[in-house]
């Protein structure tokens, strides 16, 4: 029986707490939230946006999947079994988005729709008056070349960790849900997801904190 993930409002209420010693700041600030697939990086970062609303700050949610490269280009290339790998992003994309989300304004960026499974151009609009961007997403503290550059734009970041047992029946289950038959969802979840999950594990570069989800 996988554990249930943590409340993810009282982890967000630990992160903000954990914020407010190093705050106030000026100008717009980005917080990442990293972490290997199916840990709760979503969830949490919703909860975390809603926790820092309810705290009077001017924030909004940006995921990092909105920079996956489309299906028709990862076949073209020969990776689409291996979508979600950091190869399969637009890094450079990636990161000349989060250098204009830094410099404030209004910024728009896409979308990741998981049914459909595609970006959705022009889809999260970041007004100029947004104080805080919380970003989530696998590969936001990763040491590689390009992905650890990311490090330069995060005013505060988190990692969350859970073990490869639990990460594997979440994974298992998503591709359940999205109707998936078992053994494919089973394959899936351990010639992909696993492997990727375990590079992020492998290659941590440190944040500000680490949360057990």
């Amino acid at each position: 029986m996988t554990p249930a993930p943590r409340d993810p409002g009282t982890l967000a209420r630990i992160i903000t707490d954990k914020m407010q010693a190093v705050r106030p700041w000026t100008g717009r600030s980005l917080v990442a939230l990293a972490g290997p697939p199916a840990v709760g990086k979503s969830t949490l970062a919703e909860a975390l946006v809603d926790a820092l609303q309810a705290d009077g700050a001017r924030a909004k949610l940006v995921p990092m999947d909105g920079f996956h490269l489309d299906n028709t280009v990862l076949a073209e290339r020969g990776m689409l079994a291996r979508k979600g790998a950091p190869e399969t992003f637009d890094l450079q994309g990636f990161l000349f988005a989060m250098s204009r989300l830094r410099s404030g304004g209004e910024v728009i960026l896409p979308s990741f729709d998981r049914d459909l499974d595609r970006s959705i151009a022009g889809s999260i609009v970041v007004k100029d008056d947004i104080e805080i961007v919380v970003v989530e997403g696998n590969y936001l503290a990763f040491d590689a070349p390009g992905w650890r550059d990311l490090l330069t734009y995060w005013r505060f970041s988190v990692r969350l960790r859970a073990s490869r047992e639990v990460l594997q029946d979440r994974l298992i289950q998503r591709w359940l849900d999205q109707g998936f038959d078992p053994v494919s969802a089973e394959r899936k979840a351990l010639e992909n997801d696993i492997p990727n999950a375990i590079r992020i594990v492998e290659a941590e570069l440190p944040t500000s904190m680490v949360l057990e989800a």
